[in-house]
């Protein structure tokens, strides 16, 4: 009986997993000169949020080390750090199966008292992945909603570096 329950269980993560979609003619939007003043999404309350104009930094973690770099540093600091900041963080849980995003992730973001907007749609995460590297932290600078640079980091060291850089 138990291995039937595991069996069943291994099944369900791996059609959760698997996805039929394809995004090969994907139009990237981060790329230098481009304008994300119409860029909107969701944080971890579900509550919409619109790339500001005032916005200096975006923060993208495409991948799991990413976003616990991100959110282990953005913790320790007061809720308002990032908004001091001009800074937005954009965490993509796309990949994650839909069963471990609404049991586990989307709990585990409610408990940050900074906002985490969220890319949860695997199409919308893929304009913003396109020809990322998507290991490593992007930083995305931005004057008024256009484009000015992106950068990959890794460390929490450089993150503090690049937000706290006027």
């Amino acid at each position: 009986m138990k291995k039937i329950i595991l069996g069943l269980l291994a099944t369900l993560l791996f059609i959760g997993c698997s996805s039929n979609e394809t995004n090969e003619n994907v139009v990237a939007k981060l790329v230098v000169a481009k304008n994300l003043e119409n860029v909107s999404l969701n944080d971890q309350f579900e509550k919409s949020h619109t790339i500001k104009a005032d916005t200096k930094k975006v923060i993208f973690a495409f991948s799991k080390d990413g976003a616990h770099t991100c959110n282990d540093y953005f913790n320790t600091k007061s809720p308002s750090y990032l908004a001091n900041n001009k800074t937005q963080f954009v965490a993509d849980v796309s990949a994650a199966p839909s069963l471990i995003r609404s049991m586990f992730i989307m709990p585990g973001l409610k408990d940050f008292k900074h906002t985490v907007l969220i890319l949860d749609d695997k199409a919308v995460a893929s304009t913003f992945r396109a020809d990322m590297n998507t290991e490593k932290i992007i930083v995305v600078t931005l004057n008024n909603y256009k484009i000015n640079s992106i950068k990959t980091i890794t460390t929490e060291a450089e993150l503090i570096k690049e937000i706290e850089s006027k």
